[in-house]
């Protein structure tokens, strides 16, 4: 109800945009792009939730809905996950009686219709139909026909009401489990696999599961990470508003008073919301019982003046920091990479097939367009299969094996990464290598495992001595500082 929350909620956003967005660390990602429209879909979701909305405005918001979540799901392919979250907040909400059960309804209505045309858009994407999204809303529309049965404050609507929860939790699980049976998927196998071992469910070997578990954006967050978000005086507000409204809810918990379900992405929200939020400085002057100044009149003098405060004390602050960053002008910085595009597009044949790590067949085929063997996609079994076979360039396996893998996918060329095959990560095990050699067995992953001993060297680095029987399949045809290029040997002539 204040633009001042929403003028804080930004600049809180810009200051840890570090701990906010990957955008500047990484190339433009499906998720850097899809976010926006779900920003816009939780907007959409958030006006069409309030009550006493004239028609337009409501009928605006439902349309804006509609657009914004069928966007959102064709444009990311775990965006359906969100939702999933999203969907059983409002479930959460329809049961406490919160919201307009009709209204949840609607939305559950805006779900299936996205779910089914995004199936049909996205070639029969069976990912959509076993998605437990889908499962959630099936049931969910199934209970409300039940509801229509029963009349309120009689035993009968109790005992159905009972029933209702009942099917709430198991009906989703049970229509999840008779999709499975009939729709053919493999999509979300390696999704859940993955949660089992990063909640501690399981273990793991397999290459995949254990390079995702290795990415920075998966890991605990760090000491440095609460520093930053306290320096900026966005955590303790933070905590101190999230205390008071779990403490509240808590409070009034059985005067069904509206709960409030937020995200982390969401904590800048919720911190300027509860600063600049009267209503909520009145809860905490109420539980202090002052007596001295009207507990009305300083509520709304400190929702102005708090956020006032931390704003001038974030310019003075940060403000010179943004400036700075902003006159510096970056430019992109890689001839290794440049020097190796350019070789291709003028020395490799247009038919070529070059194979190598997922992300730099994503720059060559960005960049060049010639056909490449694998690409940075984790939504697919069978690419992410694709994709640890061909990582097995950097693990100790012979030269057999490796022109064996390549040649099954029609490899015209190999490229060798110099930062892959020397890299020295500072977390132990994260790095390729060795996420390698503990899938193939090469090394001890728990006490108990069997050793298998590698008669043979590490690929990447034989193949640059040039030797027997590397030199048989495959010919270095280029290289700079970071890159090795070998030609993939269609007749192979073994040398002594």
């Amino acid at each position: 109800g204040t633009w001042l929350a929403g003028m804080l909620t930004v600049a809180w956003f810009l200051i840890n945009r570090v701990d906010t967005t990957r955008i500047e660390y990484s190339i433009p990602l499906r998720e850097n792009w899809a976010l926006p429209y779900f920003a816009c879909q939780v907007a959409a979701l958030t006006g069409y939730l309030k009550r006493n909305l004239n028609t337009y405005a409501e009928r605006f918001c439902y349309l804006l809905l509609s657009t914004s979540t069928y966007t959102f799901m064709m444009v990311w392919e775990y965006s359906h996950y969100v939702l999933f979250l999203q969907a059983v907040s409002l479930l959460l909400l329809d049961i406490f009686s919160v919201e307009q059960s009709d209204k949840v309804y609607e939305v559950y209505k805006v779900y299936i219709f996205s779910l089914f045309l995004g199936y049909l858009l996205q070639f029969e994407n069976p990912a959509l139909l076993v998605s437990p999204l889908l499962s959630l809303v099936g049931a969910f529309m199934l209970v409300k026909c039940l509801q229509l049965n029963g009349k309120k404050g009689t035993f009968v609507a109790k005992v159905i009401k009972v029933f209702e929860f009942y099917l709430l939790c198991t009906l989703p699980v049970t229509l999840n489990l008779i999709v499975k049976m009939f729709v053919p998927h493999k999509e979300n196998e390696h999704v859940l696999k993955f949660l089992e071992v990063k909640f501690g469910l399981n273990m793991t070997k397999n290459f995949t599961l254990n390079w995702l578990l290795c990415q920075e954006s998966l890991q605990a967050p760090s000491q440095d990470f609460f520093f930053r978000l306290t320096q900026s005086s966005l955590l303790p507000f933070y905590v101190l508003v999230l205390i008071i409204c779990l403490l509240s809810m808590t409070q009034v918990f059985f005067r069904r008073m509206s709960l409030k379900f937020i995200w982390t992405p969401y904590v800048c929200m919720l911190a300027a919301f509860g600063v600049c939020s009267p209503e909520l400085w009145m809860t905490l002057l109420k539980w202090l019982r002052l007596r001295t100044v009207h507990p009305m009149l300083l509520a709304l003098i400190l929702s102005m003046a708090v956020p006032t405060i931390i704003g001038l004390s974030l310019w003075k602050e940060f403000f010179p920091r943004l400036i700075t960053e902003l006159t510096e002008l970056q430019e992109f910085y890689d001839p290794d990479t440049v020097e190796l595009m350019t070789w291709i597009k003028r020395q490799a044949p247009v038919a070529a097939v070059f194979a190598g790590s997922p992300q730099l067949m994503g720059v060559i085929k960005l960049c060049t367009g010639w056909t490449v063997t694998s690409l940075p996609l984790y939504s697919d079994d069978d690419l992410l299969q694709r994709n640890e076979n061909i990582y097995q360039i950097y693990s100790k396996r012979s030269a057999e094996d490796i022109y064996k893998i390549l040649t099954s996918y029609k490899a015209n060329y190999l490229i060798v990464e110099d930062a892959i095959c020397n890299e020295l990560g500072t977390t132990r095990g994260c790095r390729v290598k060795d996420l390698l050699d503990i899938a193939n067995g090469h090394v001890v992953f728990e006490e108990g495992d069997k050793l298998t001993y590698s008669k043979y060297g590490r690929f990447c680095h034989e193949v640059k001595i040039n030797y027997s029987p590397y030199v048989n399949y495959f010919t270095r045809v280029y290289w700079n500082r970071s890159y090795f290029v070998y030609k993939v040997n269609t007749v192979i002539s073994f040398q002594s």
